[in-house]
């Protein structure tokens, strides 16, 4: 009897030694990914500064009323049968129109108006939270509405990063935009999440990773009511007609490459350019004359 009561002790202690460890696990989950998404949901504003001479300061309004910024540059020449030509470039994450201005000039010398805005909750623009694509989409049909407002007949767009992102997802809701350019953009925002949640906390991937992520997308539908699960790329470049040039560097450990061939294969008719020796949105500096010649001759041919 007396042994039966110690074993029958020790489970009843191992059990509750289990359920302690588990709920604590749990806890720990829970305030990781509560973490997790606050900080990637939140980025310092970082003040583009004044425009340069030339540049015009825009204003439009977003689907939910926030105020989205921009820059506008006019083309400082037409070439020949190239009446309203505009290209918008946009930036990635924690940037501003002034990081996106340095493509200006390659495009201002082809005879291109140039459109810089910043992206909701970064630079001048309004918008409490970064939603990868979830809102930012929408805010890119109301900059290609301005801008065809505004003379441009034929418009393009070069986004970096979340920017690459966010314009692929813009292209998949209508075909606003002749042609694009994407650079580094993620194919989906659970998988590149989940490698940021493993390069941030060493969690194992098998396991950390993936409840991190649960966690942090349940507190933004809970918190936020954004449903973040549903933001892909992928999706969204398999149901776009529009012409795209995909563009990754071979050594960015942000977003690896595979991503980029991820949205190339789901879309037979994109071309993939991937850049050796290029980090991340590093192609047009480690790679210069081919950036310009790729990105132009997209351009020029539709």
């Amino acid at each position: 009897m007396t042994s039966n009561r110690n074993a029958r002790c020790r489970v009843s202690s191992i059990v509750r030694a289990m359920a302690l460890f588990l709920t604590a696990a749990f806890a720990m989950v829970a305030a990781i990914g509560t973490g997790f998404c606050r900080f990637t949901l939140h980025v310092p504003h970082r003040d583009p500064g004044l425009p340069p001479s030339g540049y015009r300061n825009v204003t439009i309004a977003a689907q939910d009323g926030a105020k989205l910024e921009a820059w506008f540059v006019p083309a400082k020449f037409v070439p020949a049968n190239s009446t309203g030509r505009c290209v918008m470039v946009l930036h990635g994450i924690g940037d501003n129109r002034q990081g996106a201005a340095g493509f200006a000039p390659m495009f201002l010398a082809a005879g291109y108006s140039v459109l810089l805005p910043d992206s909701r909750a970064h630079g001048h623009s309004g918008g409490d939270l970064v939603t990868y694509g979830l809102l930012e989409k929408y805010d890119g049909l109301a900059w290609a509405a301005w801008a065809k407002a505004h003379g441009c007949v034929k418009l393009y767009g070069l986004g970096e990063s979340l920017g690459a992102a966010v314009l692929i997802q813009t292209a998949g809701l209508d075909n606003e935009f002749d042609a694009i350019v994407a650079e580094c953009a993620y194919s989906d925002l659970r998988s590149i999440a989940r490698y940021r949640v493993h390069q941030i906390t060493h969690l194992p991937d098998w396991l950390g990773a993936p409840l991190v992520l649960e966690a942090s997308m349940l507190y933004a539908r809970l918190r936020y009511g954004l449903e973040l699960a549903t933001v892909s790329p992928l999706e969204s470049i398999r149901r776009t007609r529009t012409p795209i040039l995909l563009i990754h560097g071979l050594n960015d450990t942000r977003t690896p490459y595979w991503h980029s061939q991820a949205l190339a294969a789901a879309d037979p008719k994109a071309e993939l350019w991937l850049v050796p020796g290029a980090d991340d949105t590093a192609a047009a500096a480690t790679a210069p004359d081919e950036f310009r010649k790729r990105v132009l001759a997209l351009f020029a041919e539709n």
